[in-house]
């Protein structure tokens, strides 16, 4: 099979991405680790006392007692600290969430600093334990024989040493991360990522042939991916060509059209009810949108957090400000990239799959609509978008869609001049300037 676009696509990808969005792969992974050290680095301590002289006395000196009671207070100490730590993280960052956007708990749970702490303090706690059981004392065995693991115990003591520089770090990184330019941060460097990931593909739609049938959804939830060869393999089999509705990151609903089927070379009518239930497990739906492969998801958390600083609630316009220079830096990137619908072609080199992009008028809507419903009486927020659409419009002349960033400044304008103090001068001088972006002329001199 041969595909137009992105190959990272089938179940094992769905499951790394879905491995990579949660918060437990990580810790899991250190319990495991734990439990194997716990098991290994013992039995390493055992040979070593057998092969007679214990060289690793002069590592731990202390008796069973001593051992006993120190991997104790490891376990129980670690164990509560990383409940308690977690808890006012959580609720640190609900307070976050509820002020900015609540789509930024994703990239919380996603963040490699949380979870390798995470993990750090669950893997000494979880060692701690393996270790603490194969310690004995003397009134425990027959033979009135002692073991102190002294190798092991002294690695619980450089694990618990780890966990409390780690701890210092993430509370750093925690009051780092709760900064509202940090989280703009993150989500332009998120959606940067998938930038880098997509590839262009300005390739036309192809033409309808024959009766042209709905395909019905059989599920609902948020599109955030397909299994090319699934897909393709499907439509081949219907003797068919899919072009799909939705497109990644859009809502689909049971029961509602999920795109268009029509026969491929031979006439007569497409068994659409076999059809989708098999694209039912090439489509794949989620309850929440994921930034893989989804340009438009970390656009939507930008005008999110600029929607909500413009609330009276909040009434942050330096925020909405930021905000709007991070949407007008993504939506550049975007401007530049060729990208038009994606065709998915089977082995003998014919469209199956047809899956529609998002477009540049889309995202300049997203990212300048709902601010500039909240934008009235705040100038320095209209100044800003009207500095958005001249810095896309710039980065986007040529490409056809003059007439939007004409149609959005004169809005930008119109709102200035009806709820600020900004003067008919300057609002026309707006305009001007998205019209000079346009045609390929930046004046100097301040804008």
């Amino acid at each position: 099979m041969t595909t137009r676009g992105r190959n990272r696509t089938g179940p094992a990808h769905a499951l790394a991405e879905l491995l990579r969005g949660a918060l437990w792969p990580v810790p899991f992974l250190g319990v495991l680790v734990a439990v194997g050290l716990g098991v290994l680095l013992p039995a390493v301590d055992g040979w070593l006392a057998e092969a007679g002289g214990d060289p690793l006395t002069f590592v731990f000196g202390g008796g069973a007692a001593a051992a006993r009671d120190l991997l104790a207070a490891i376990a129980g100490s670690l164990i509560s600290v990383t409940g308690l730590t977690f808890s006012l993280t959580v609720i640190a960052l609900q307070l976050s969430s509820s002020q900015y956007s609540p789509r930024l708990l994703q990239t919380f749970v996603t963040d490699r600093v949380v979870q390798l702490t995470l993990a750090q303090l669950v893997l000494t706690f979880v060692y701690a334990l393996t270790v603490l059981r194969t310690v004995r004392t003397e009134s425990a065995t027959e033979d009135d024989s002692a073991f102190v693991p002294r190798l092991s115990i002294t690695f619980a003591y450089l694990l618990t040493l780890g966990s409390v520089l780690a701890l210092v770090f993430f509370l750093g990184h925690l009051a780092r991360a709760l900064r509202v330019e940090t989280m703009l941060r993150d989500v332009h460097d998120e959606a940067t990522r998938t930038l880098d990931r997509e590839q262009e593909h300005p390739f036309p739609e192809p033409s309808t042939a024959g009766p042209v049938q709905v395909l019905i959804a059989r599920s609902s939830g948020f599109l955030v991916g397909v299994d090319e060869r699934a897909a393709v393999e499907a439509a081949r089999r219907a003797g068919a060509v899919v072009r799909l509705r939705a497109r990644v990151g859009d809502a689909v609903v049971a029961g509602t059209p999920l795109g268009h089927v029509w026969r491929l070379g031979a006439p007569g009518p497409v068994d659409v009810e076999t059809l989708a239930e098999q694209l039912d497990t090439a489509v794949r739906l989620r309850f929440e949108r994921t930034a893989s492969g989804d340009v438009a998801y970390s656009l939507r958390k930008i005008t999110d957090i600029a929607v909500r600083a413009l609330s009276p609630g909040v009434n942050d316009p330096t925020t909405a400000v930021h905000a709007l220079s991070h949407a007008s830096a993504l939506l550049g990137e975007l401007a530049q990239r060729r990208v038009g619908v994606q065709r998915l072609t089977d082995d003998e080199g014919a469209v199956r799959v047809v899956l529609p992009p998002w477009e540049l008028p889309a995202l300049v809507q997203l990212a300048v609509e709902e601010p500039l419903q909240f934008a009235e009486g705040q100038p320095a927020v209209l100044r800003r978008l009207a500095g958005l659409l001249r810095e896309v419009a710039w980065r986007a002349r040529g490409r056809g869609i003059d007439e939007l960033f004409r149609g959005h400044v004169a809005t930008v304008a119109a709102t200035a001049v009806r709820t600020t103090g900004v003067s008919e001068d300057e609002a026309r001088s707006w305009r001007l300037a998205v019209d000079q972006a346009l045609a390929g002329e930046w004046p100097p001199g301040p804008s």
